[in-house]
């Protein structure tokens, strides 16, 4: 539970800052300001950055199809469960994974950075059998963030 309402906190901390950069370029008012709220997430925030002199539409459309696409795979997971059987089999265990690495592979530009991330994964294997679930995965993300400030690299490239 700790895990979890601390993975909330940092979530909501993190969208807070998307929020924070998004506003001079979105402009929103009344009901879109809460509707534009609710889908200030990663993706939306980084089209509309990628760019600037389409900001409105690019954040828009990504909200929209993320959501359109979002829920039909939800559907399709939730129709479809039921013939998968064990998702191991398939290899869907590692999905997450994978996604996680290839989300951190280009930002790996050198020696550094490389053992920042060698040190978070490592203490993430260190406490996992100690920690309850979730709890390693935030002590690395303490570690990958405390080494960035110390190191100079926390405003991100």
């Amino acid at each position: 539970m700790v895990a979890a309402v601390l993975t909330a906190l940092l979530l909501g901390a993190r969208n807070g800052m998307y929020a924070v950069s998004m506003a001079p370029l979105l402009r929103l008012k009344g009901g879109r300001r809460l509707v534009g709220a609710h889908v200030t997430i990663d993706e939306t925030t980084a089209m509309a950055l990628a760019h600037p002199q389409h900001a409105r539409y690019a954040f828009w459309t990504t909200a929209l199809w993320i959501y359109l696409l979002w829920n039909a795979g939800t559907l399709m997971g939730a129709l479809g469960a039921q013939f998968i059987g064990d998702p191991s089999t398939l290899g869907l265990d590692a999905a997450t994974a994978a996604a996680l690495l290839a989300l951190l592979w280009p930002r790996l530009v050198d020696r550094q950075v490389w053992a920042i991330a060698i040190a978070s994964a490592g203490i993430a294997i260190v406490l996992t059998p100690v920690l309850r679930p979730g709890l390693p995965v935030l002590a690395a993300a303490v570690v990958a963030i405390g080494a960035a400030a110390l190191s100079g690299r926390g405003g991100g490239r």
